[in-house]
């Protein structure tokens, strides 16, 4: 048998559908880590999924006389996906980077495109006659299709591509808030976040050029390769979604979430500062040390303290005038301070020192020490023994 039932293109699609569902129902059944996160991100597979059956059904010949046989609903009934892939991305990076993350109202304002163009839909397709649709798929073309279909599309890729600005706006936001909650930051790698998100965003400003050449070309007159643009496209998401798969499996787990409720305080509602608890953090750092803790966090430090996260970020912000990195990281490099000038570390290596003094991060010690002392700590030990 020598006919080829699929093209290369085909295939492209049809691996994106196989890994998708794949890694999707492996998400449902898994049973350890944050389960809300693997279902957010096991909706978005499924929406992922959809997008390529779309275009199979619409544009690949087998499937497209398979799908008429079928039932005509299942022409572009699978685009709603698009509609909706976008904003799932969006939740699933919330509930990633925010360990108390919780839908609200406001979220549902994300649905509305789709539930407005679900209504549309149905009216324009899903409720008219069979044969009705069986006379337009067989007249349908590109260049048959009306302005008003052209303008939507436009619109539904603008919309994705400000979903996934909103992702790298909540991504900044966690590097910001991570410092005000946690000591040592080098173990949070959001490259492989940061690559995903981006990927996506060129993915979806692709489909804007897209459907600007469509436009372009059957409204202007102007015509622009817009089948070699979007046919890219579905190369780049086989490849993003393999990453995203890589991503998933191997970092979300260990991926530290932080509160969003813990972010400074605005001028409206920050706390007076009470000076009894100054004097208490003063004094418990400096006799218990809780700085020499690795993983030291900020909901730790308030839990020792017995002081609310809030007010004790409060505190660190307002009163000493650093974030909790920088606060935390500041009597560690006292504390290294001492440990080089001690006569019984004069031989001890920089790595013992380091962790000593409670960093983990040979990166962030160097850094910090080179900032507050203004030389390196091996220049810092040489002239204090000269």
């Amino acid at each position: 048998m020598k006919t080829v039932l699929f093209n290369t293109h085909d295939l492209v699609l049809l691996f994106t559908v196989y890994q998708c569902l794949l890694f999707a129902l492996f998400l449902v059944t898994l049973k350890r880590g944050k389960r809300k996160t693997h279902l957010l991100l096991a909706a978005f597979l499924l929406s992922q999924a959809a997008i390529p059956m779309d275009n199979l059904i619409n544009f690949g010949e087998m499937f497209r006389s398979i799908a008429l046989d079928y039932s005509p609903n299942l022409f572009y009934s699978f685009g709603l996906a698009y509609w909706i892939e976008a904003p799932l991305l969006l939740f699933y990076i919330r509930s990633l980077i925010y360990k108390d993350y919780q839908f609200r109202r406001y979220d549902l304002l994300f649905f509305i495109p789709v539930i407005l163009y679900t209504l549309y839909f149905a009216n324009n397709w899903w409720l008219q006659d069979e044969a009705s649709k069986i006379a337009a798929l067989q007249g349908d073309t590109i260049a048959n299709t009306p302005f008003v279909e052209r303008a939507i599309y436009l619109f539904r890729e603008i919309y994705r591509v400000a979903c996934g600005i909103l992702c790298l706006v909540e991504l900044n936001n966690y590097q910001k808030q991570l410092k005000q909650q946690v000591a040592e930051t080098e173990s949070v790698d959001l490259t492989w976040l940061k690559i995903l998100v981006v990927g996506f965003l060129i993915v979806r400003v692709i489909a804007v050029i897209t459907a600007l050449a469509i436009i372009s070309a059957y409204e202007i007159g102007f015509y622009i390769d817009h089948e070699a643009i979007g046919l890219s496209s579905n190369y780049a998401v086989m490849l993003i979604v393999s990453g995203l798969i890589f991503f998933s499996a191997g970092y979300s787990a260990i991926f530290r979430g932080i509160d969003s409720q813990l972010s400074p305080a605005t001028t409206k509602d920050k706390p007076k500062i009470d000076p009894r608890q100054v004097e208490k953090i003063t004094r418990y750092m400096q006799l218990n040390k809780p700085y020499l803790n690795h993983l030291l966090t900020l909901e730790n430090l308030a839990n020792q303290l017995d002081i609310s996260p809030r007010v004790l970020s409060h505190i660190i912000n307002h009163h000493f005038n650093k974030n909790f990195f920088e606060f935390i990281n500041h009597y560690r490099i006292e504390e290294s301070k001492l440990l080089l000038e001690s006569e019984s570390n004069r031989k001890t290596t920089m790595l013992d020192i380091m962790d000593a003094a409670g960093f983990n991060s040979k990166a962030t010690f160097n850094t910090f020490f080179k900032k507050l002392v203004g030389k390196t700590p091996t220049q810092y030990r040489k002239d204090y023994w000269e």
